[in-house]
């Protein structure tokens, strides 16, 4: 089976414009994800809409493809730089491009989840460590059956503990959060960006709900690897943090 990685990295953000160029630890951001995804696969590109992304990734050595700028997710952008590509590759892996520090062992999880003929989306996810945690609607939760594949996924609090009260729930359930990097079978990638936005996607704001009600089987790797994902100024400055500790 053979897996390609795409990385979509757009300049204009509302919370932090340029951050795919911002500089941590001597790199460019999009060089640090590149980088990583790389001591895994031997096929990444970076999917942009801004020239300047496209330049500073083909200074390192990288490979780029340019894409519109009208794109309304990540998905759609490599979908479009996947066409273009032409590649031959089965399965599609969507790194976040302000995900510096995804590591060469969630990759490979997230891989090993198409052994099963039945994944056609896989997605990683990790048991929260706190209940201030959990309750952050900016960190999605999931529910899985019990062969790993995804019954739903929430910004509230699920599984919902009855009989307990709220600051009891973290030690009765392994609550699990989602993680937001993808894969794709080829052709499931080109189905799926086809879709209307569905009634669950709208309400949650979730967009891989879209692809849950329309019957879609997206499959979960477990991983005990927190990712450091910029997404602020401030985000970066941890992130430099991070950096220096770990080279320590």
């Amino acid at each position: 089976m053979k897996f390609m990685a795409i990385i979509p990295a757009r300049y204009a953000s509302t919370r932090y414009p340029g951050k795919p160029l911002a500089i941590l630890g001597g790199k460019t951001v999009i060089q640090r994800v590149y980088e990583q995804v790389k001591s895994v696969l031997e096929e990444v590109y970076v999917a942009t809409d801004d020239q300047r992304i496209f330049d500073a990734v083909t200074a390192f050595g990288g490979k780029a493809v340019m894409t519109r700028a009208d794109h309304k997710s990540g998905t759609d952008r490599i979908e479009e730089a996947a066409e273009k590509i032409g590649s031959d590759a089965d399965v599609i892996i969507n790194v976040q491009g302000d995900e510096p520090f995804i590591q060469p062992s969630q990759i490979e999880t997230l891989m090993h989840l198409f052994d099963a003929p039945e994944t056609q989306i896989g997605t990683l996810g990790k048991q929260f460590e706190s209940i201030e945690a959990i309750e952050n609607p900016n960190s999605p939760k999931i529910v899985t059956d019990n062969r790993g594949f995804a019954l739903y996924f929430s910004r509230s609090v699920i599984p919902y503990i009855r009989g307990k009260e709220r600051n009891e729930w973290f030690g009765e359930y392994p609550f699990l959060k989602h993680l937001g990097i993808y894969a794709y079978r080829r052709e499931v990638l080109a189905e799926v960006t086809k879709l209307p936005q569905s009634s669950l996607e709208k309400a949650e704001s979730l967009e891989q709900l879209r692809w849950l009600q329309n019957g879609y089987r997206i499959r979960v790797g477990m991983t005990d690897i927190e990712t450091v994902g910029i997404d602020t100024p401030e985000d970066l400055a941890r992130a430099e943090a991070f950096l220096l500790e770990h080279l320590a």
